[in-house]
């Protein structure tokens, strides 16, 4: 018996025990039963962030995970993409937030956060101290994750940009997980794929940023998959 027809026949063993009907799974139930089973999904990826992964000013369909799902699914990698960004968080409310996130349990985590701490000018060293908190927490839950940096503009000053700046390489130095160096890689000032407000990606710009992040997201799925394998 294959898997299909093995799932199968237990949501029929189901919908007899919960007494939904008598007898056996005519077709309309059958094909209930069948869309269950292709429902199934390789694992959950969750993306977690602030306005960039929200979305901000776009439906979520037009989000980066959204289409990251797409993107996926076309490659045959039937994985479930989770849109867990907030708008206006900062890494610390990320941190407020990660224990929440683990009870979904995620098998990947695409973690993007930190542009509104440069925006307010806040303390780099408690953004180091957060993302290093929130990777050590999903290290521990054994979850794989995709750390994205962020580049902070030079009007906030050479010193504070510079020391901002440098945040995420030496985090992911301390984290053995794929890094892409900046989310907003060929999209940041770039007018026709952004807002009007110069600051968070249009559809066009998601789109682009599917792109240059999907290498890193296979190869947390990669990781994934050989340390399912290996138990």
């Amino acid at each position: 018996m294959n898997k299909k027809h093995g799932l199968w026949l237990l949501v029929c063993l189901s919908l007899v025990l919960g007494g939904i009907f008598t007898g056996g799974c005519d077709n309309g139930e059958q094909k209930k039963a069948e869309s269950v089973v292709q429902e199934e999904t390789a694992g959950l990826i969750v993306a977690v962030g602030d306005s960039l992964t929200a979305g901000l000013g776009l439906d979520e369909a037009q989000a980066f995970p959204a289409l990251l799902a797409e993107r996926l699914k076309k490659d045959g990698r039937n994985y479930q993409v989770v849109n867990s960004g907030v708008s206006g968080e900062t890494s610390s409310g990320t941190l407020s937030r990660i224990d929440w996130i683990l009870t979904m349990k995620p098998d990947i985590v695409i973690l993007e956060t930190g542009a509104n701490d440069g925006l307010r000018g806040q303390d780099v060293e408690l953004l180091q101290k957060n993302l290093e908190k929130i990777l050590r927490k999903l290290q521990q839950a054994d979850v794989e994750v995709v750390l994205t940096g962020m580049l902070m503009v030079w009007n906030l000053g050479e010193d504070y940009t510079s020391a901002f700046n440098m945040v995420y390489p030496d985090v992911a130095e301390k984290f053995d997980y794929p890094f892409m160096e900046f989310f907003l890689q060929d999209v940041a000032t770039v007018a026709e794929l952004n807002l009007d407000d110069g600051l968070h990606p249009n559809h066009e710009g998601y789109k682009r940023i599917v792109e240059n992040l999907y290498p890193h997201v296979i190869v947390a799925i990669d990781r994934l998959e050989k340390k399912r394998n290996s138990r």
